[in-house]
């Protein structure tokens, strides 16, 4: 286990090899935030004034409607950005040099398709808050269990699209096919990143937390703001740097698994990604 976390992390390392040579990788999740909290809030600020608060419990029916297109309008945003994350990936790992516009280009010419997989997600995403509403706190364990198992299943979805012309339920299938050759570094890749990523921005809020209460004894507004705000950006940059490279690392297994050659990233390494199980 020691072994396979040691290689998924240097595969992390060398992920983040391939983002110094492209910052500008870092523009698609940042873009991608900002598009989702617009999503989030025309959907659900306008929810507050239209809901009952006469004291009943049951939700509307055009609540479910109403829910659905949020997830399908999210999921949207999200994967078309990560699309063009991933795009802009594929042509550096191929030894070229890709542009903002060369990302948003590749997603763009994948709408369609993004839409088609944004729909699967939206309808998984529906099921499994159902699920978790009508169970309780049972619900919330087997949901996150099956949310867990989702996002480890489609992890290749993404760079599937980018890469042939199949369609999403397709790039799905695939996809989870792909996730039995990769099943160690897919797991292990993706928990180690999220594993050091979580104690990073634990870490940064807890320093964040700790300077705003000394400063706050000099009672200068100015200063506590400044503080919080500085807090604020850190945490962001640290979340967008995980997204960019979850992203270049789900192209560079998927490249590999496909045979392709990637410069940059010690094919080896990346070979011990897909040795036999046993």
């Amino acid at each position: 286990m020691f072994e396979k976390f040691s290689r998924s992390w240097a595969l992390v390392k060398a992920s983040a090899g391939v983002l110094r040579q492209d910052k500008e990788l870092l523009v698609f999740p940042a873009i991608s935030s900002v598009a989702a909290l617009i999503v989030a809030a025309t959907f659900i600020l306008p929810v507050f004034g239209m809901l009952d608060t006469s004291g009943n419990q049951d939700p509307p029916p055009w609540l479910y409607a109403w829910g659905f297109l949020f997830y399908l309008t999210l999921y949207f945003v999200i994967f078309f950005f990560n699309s063009a994350l991933v795009g802009a990936a594929m042509i550096r790992l191929r030894g070229g040099d890709p542009t903002v516009a060369d990302g948003l280009g590749i997603a763009w010419s994948k709408v369609g398709t993004i839409l088609g997989y944004a729909l699967i997600a939206a309808t998984v995403g529906m099921i499994l808050r159902m699920v978790e509403q009508r169970l309780g706190m049972l619900g919330k364990i087997v949901v996150g269990f099956l949310g867990a198992a989702w996002t480890v299943i489609t992890f290749m979805t993404v760079p599937i699209l980018v890469s042939r012309d199949v369609g999403p339920l397709e790039a799905v299938k695939e996809s989870a096919v792909l996730l039995k050759k990769t099943w160690g570094e897919n797991v292990i890749g993706q928990g180690g990143v999220g594993l050091v990523f979580g104690i990073i921005q634990f870490a940064l809020v807890m320093t964040v937390v700790l300077l705003v209460v000394l400063v706050a004894g000099t009672k200068s507004l100015p200063l506590i703001a400044t503080v919080a705000v500085l807090g604020v950006i850190a945490v962001m940059a640290v979340a967008l740097l995980q997204a960019a490279l979850s992203g270049i690392y789900s192209a560079a297994l998927y490249r590999h698994a496909m045979g392709e050659h990637t410069p940059g990233i010690d094919g080896q390494m990346l070979a011990c990604a897909f040795a036999p199980k046993r």
